[in-house]
């Protein structure tokens, strides 16, 4: 197959091919999780960022390089979900950037692409660990440079070169890192990455012709986001229209230009996120005057995928569904009459001005019990999410929104989410946004304990992160394959007790694996030691594991709270 160069309507077919393989394996790639546990999520959070990006590419009917570029870069980079996903979407950022000024690409843009993917995603993680998604698109990166001195080398074989490179380097990453050799797995991102390369790869040749993306994935619901409802109301609404809109730019925007346009923006609205290149600009913000907004815009270029949304409709939908949840759980009677006397004085013209705090608080629960004790200690918005739904960077972007505040502290409560976190923090402009970097639930509900309001930013910032520093974290779950891990055999169905070093307990009886977990937690200096049974346990239950925990550790409080969360039986803490 003698191609020279890969053309728009390509480029727009390959990158289609790479999302469709790579949710095709999606679930191959989740099994490949180190740990043996029922919640790996790579494959998924992998599928959805590539995903996001793949509905827009799709929906160009004329395609250029530059149009694509600019929609795989923005689709990924809202979509991204998890660690992995991040990775990807900066790789995707890196390659489209490098690339979406040329009409065509040939190997030496394909090179240059693959060199600009890793030097962005290696800038984006803070400690880069080898034997990762990171290795697997170095080695490919590497090997796109090397062949080009090949002159003669055509395009696909040159491809197909770099892609079987590429398997080689993943099937040595676990000689990277030591704990995929003992689960006898390759790392599961960089197993990812090469579904999405062979899948392009695939519809280049045309060993596949499909691409398109089953309904499920092309209408994938975002994590589940819950905001305290008695802590909005559309009084607090100050601008009315969730305004975007694409500015296809006449020449690129300086430094200065785009300064003064979102300082214009920010005049008349807030809420601003804007994310500019040298072709294509995309704006959201609230205002309400959208078609300000659009003429303003228009003085840098043609606008297109223009949208706008009125929260305050949109937002009576959903207190008026809150409400009818909240009459159910608890006070018929007594709630149906507020929202009676809410939605009269809004019919009367009755509206509380907004009140913009100083501090506002956002944290990722898993779980009923978890998120009501999130929003007692007065975290302002709850994501729904954690280890089975990664939430995206756009769900985080969209809590943080609607928290109004000028600093809002974001705890991700999950090792897995905290560059989307930090991904949401940068593409935030009108308020301050801190991601504390939690890994666990009990970890974020220590470091909320630690907030101080009679304390100033940075006071707060030391006291939440020393708050958690010393907290002892652990789950029990069950296994769902055998394998042998940190020099314990385990089969599948077996109990599983992990703590913050990894698995430290194996079992076929619940009660007695939890017992195992704790010991491995608690020493003479513990004080506390806090139980968060999961929806699938009873309270009497929790209370036996209690009782036998308190009969060995005489000198420690032993709390039992309710959590709700799935796949984990209990979540534990110890400080």
């Amino acid at each position: 197959m003698n191609i020279q160069s890969i053309d728009a309507k390509t480029f727009q077919k390959m990158f289609l091919g790479g999302a469709a393989r790579i949710n095709s394996q999606k679930e191959y790639i989740n099994e490949l999780n180190v740990f043996p546990v029922p919640d790996g999520d790579t494959g998924s959070n992998m599928s959805m960022t590539i995903s996001s990006a793949a509905r827009d590419v799709s929906a160009i009917e004329e395609p250029n390089i530059k149009d694509l570029c600019k929609a795989i870069r923005n689709g990924s980079l809202r979509g991204a979900r998890g660690n992995s996903g991040v990775i990807l979407s900066q790789l995707f950022r890196g390659f489209t950037k490098s690339v979406s000024k040329t009409e065509s690409l040939g190997k030496a843009d394909i090179a240059t692409g693959f060199g600009k993917a890793v030097e962005t995603a290696y800038k984006a993680v803070m400690k880069p660990k080898e034997g990762t998604i990171l290795t697997v698109a170095k080695g490919m990166a590497d090997k796109a440079e090397e062949l080009l001195a090949d002159q003669d080398m055509e395009l696909v074989p040159y491809l197909e070169a770099v892609v079987s490179y590429g398997y080689e380097v993943l099937q040595k990453t676990p000689d990277l890192l030591p704990v995929l050799k003992e689960a006898g797995v390759v790392d599961s991102g960089g197993q990812g990455l090469m579904e999405v390369v062979q899948g392009c790869l695939d519809a280049l040749t045309g060993k596949v012709t499909d691409f398109e993306l089953p309904d499920s994935v092309h209408a994938q619901p975002a994590a589940s986001v819950a905001v305290q409802p008695e802590t909005i109301s559309t009084a607090d609404i100050k601008y009315g229209y969730c305004t975007e809109f694409i500015i296809m730019l006449d020449k690129p925007m300086s430094e200065e230009e785009e300064n003064e346009f979102k300082k214009y923006l920010l005049s008349i609205g807030d809420s601003l996120v804007c994310v500019a290149d040298e072709e294509i600009c995309k704006i959201h913000v609230h205002t309400n005057h959208p078609g300000q907004a659009f003429e303003k815009g228009l003085t840098y270029g043609p606008l297109s995928n223009m949208k706008v949304d009125n929260m305050r409709i949109e937002h009576n939908e959903k207190l008026i569904k809150d409400a009818v949840k909240k009459a159910k759980e608890q006070r018929a009677e007594e709630a149906a009459a507020e929202e009676a006397r809410r939605l009269q004085s809004e019919a009367d013209g009755v509206k509380e001005p907004v009140i913009d705090k100083e501090f506002g608080f956002v944290a990722v629960s898993v779980g009923e019990g978890f998120s009501e004790i999130f929003t007692s200690l007065g975290v302002d918005g709850i994501i729904e999410g954690g280890q089975t739904m990664n939430p995206s960077t756009e769900d985080i972007l969209n809590v943080i929104d609607q928290v109004h505040a000028s600093h809002v502290f974001v705890f991700p409560n999950n090792k897995n989410i905290i560059l989307a976190a930090e991904q949401a923090r940068d593409l935030t402009d009108d308020k301050e946004v801190h991601v504390i970097p939690t890994t666990t639930i009990p970890q974020g509900i220590a470091a909320m304990v630690g907030f101080m309001p009679e304390a100033g930013l940075e006071e707060n910032l030391s006291s939440m992160e020393e708050s958690f520093e010393f907290i002892k974290s652990g789950e029990v779950t069950y296994a769902v394959r055998d394998t042998m891990i940190d020099g314990k055999e385990i089969h599948s169905g077996d109990y599983m007790g992990i703590n913050d070093k990894g698995i430290a307990a194996v079992g076929t009886e619940l009660d007695d694996t939890v017992y195992q977990l704790v010991k491995s937690m608690a020493d003479d200096e513990s004080e506390l030691i806090t139980i968060y049974y999961g929806q699938d346990v009873s309270l009497d239950q929790a209370q036996a594991v209690a009782g036998k925990i308190e009969a060995r550790f005489k000198d420690c409080e032993v709390e039992v709270n309710y959590g709700g969360q799935p796949i984990y039986y209990y979540l534990l803490s110890v400080e």
